[in-house]
């Protein structure tokens, strides 16, 4: 028997007229008879027997009065049977199409982080796999997600594993899909952001789960999702017209990367059209991410303030940008962040000042 998805599929079961032909010898009755007793051809009752013809709900109340055992039964094995057959002829048309994995280099990550099922088969990779995006073939997963990646920022799809890509965003997705959410009110929404902000200078077990709270009651789910090669730091996208989604992943591993995310992926939120798909972490000079990039960092640092700390400090030092990070309610790693961005210091200088996040997650064993 081969196990998938915790239930157990047979390898074999045999059609629901060898039981029938079994009773029948059991009880001595000769099939042309039993044929005469349930107003049935010869012909279709061999049919039967031999599981080329089913048993009919109608039928199987024939021979619960010819036979006595109930028609629950036979309803019951004629399932069986034909569920059986289905599963067999898509496990060989799945086999025919058996290449289509290697798109996905990342399986056994995926499988670690329990996205997927640990299975070895590969027919049954195959499967689980159609399971996880909710289709049923490679050739419905093309359609639904090639049409999606049109939508990709072009220049992202040049350097990015569409494939590892689609299935991050899809954890998200499902992930997403469970959290309960308010409907979606815009104002509540830019009134937290600021509370939000000032959970910047928290440690993930202390703003994580704060996070995503607040920004359920305003109708937007939060699902952190570690990050596949080749995929993306972010993501914003609504999943209904009462629902958008913020996803992120630790792709690079320091706060100020994160929350820059976090409050980029907000400014699409609140300033971008419902239809359009955001995903971060390669380059894109779209005029949507410029205003995103400006939104994000208006918001962890206002203009007025950061002019001035620019402008009457000549050396930022540890003891200038902790005092200033203190003075706005942020992090000082984020300053550091702007700053290097900023060239007004070298992306060796002060990552000390930066908090370095890492996943904790159970994964499987190999």
């Amino acid at each position: 028997m081969a196990k998938i998805d915790n239930h157990y599929i047979p390898d074999n079961v045999s059609p629901p007229g060898e039981t029938l032909e079994e009773i029948l010898d059991e009880r001595r009755m000769k099939q042309v008879e039993f044929a005469q007793r349930i107003g049935m051809s010869r012909k279709h009752l061999k049919q039967i027997l031999d599981g080329n013809a089913p048993i009919t709900p109608e039928t199987a109340l024939k021979f619960e009065r010819a036979l006595g055992v109930p028609a629950r039964f036979w309803n019951n094995r004629e399932q069986q049977y034909r569920d059986f057959l289905a599963r067999r002829d898509e496990a060989e048309a799945l086999g025919r199409k058996i290449d289509w994995l290697k798109n996905f280099k990342h399986l056994n990550r995926m499988m670690r982080l329990r996205w997927l099922p640990e299975v070895k088969d590969r027919v049954d990779k195959l499967r689980s796999l159609l399971n996880f995006f909710g289709v049923s073939s490679p050739e419905s997963w093309e359609k639904r997600y090639g049409e999606l990646q049109v939508r990709y920022r072009r220049s992202q799809v040049k350097q990015t594993d569409t494939y590892a890509l689609a299935a991050w965003l899809r954890q998200g997705e499902i992930k997403g899909q469970v959290l309960e959410c308010k409907p979606y009110n815009r104002e509540a929404f830019q009134r937290t952001l600021y509370e939000i902000r000032k959970l910047t200078q928290k440690k993930p077990k202390d703003f994580q789960s704060v996070l995503v709270s607040m920004c359920a009651a305003c109708g937007v789910a939060v699902a952190f999702v570690p990050e596949l090669p080749n995929t993306a730091s972010g993501a914003t996208r609504w999943l209904s017209p009462d629902k958008a989604l913020i996803q992120l992943s630790l792709r690079y591993k320091a706060d100020d990367h994160l929350w820059f995310t976090f409050f980029h992926e907000a400014g699409h939120i609140l300033l971008h059209p419902k239809k359009d798909i955001f995903i971060e972490g390669q380059p894109d000079d779209s005029a949507e991410e410029d205003e995103a990039n400006r939104f994000a960092a208006r918001m962890l640092i206002p203009d007025s303030a950061y002019h001035t700390f620019i402008t009457t400090h000549s050396l930022f030092s540890v003891a200038a940008i902790r005092r200033f990070a203190t003075e706005q309610g942020i992090a000082p790693g984020i300053v550091v962040g702007r700053l290097q961005h900023d060239g007004c210091i070298s992306y060796t200088k002060l990552n000390g000042l930066k908090k370095k996040f890492e996943w904790r997650i159970q994964e499987s064993d190999e």
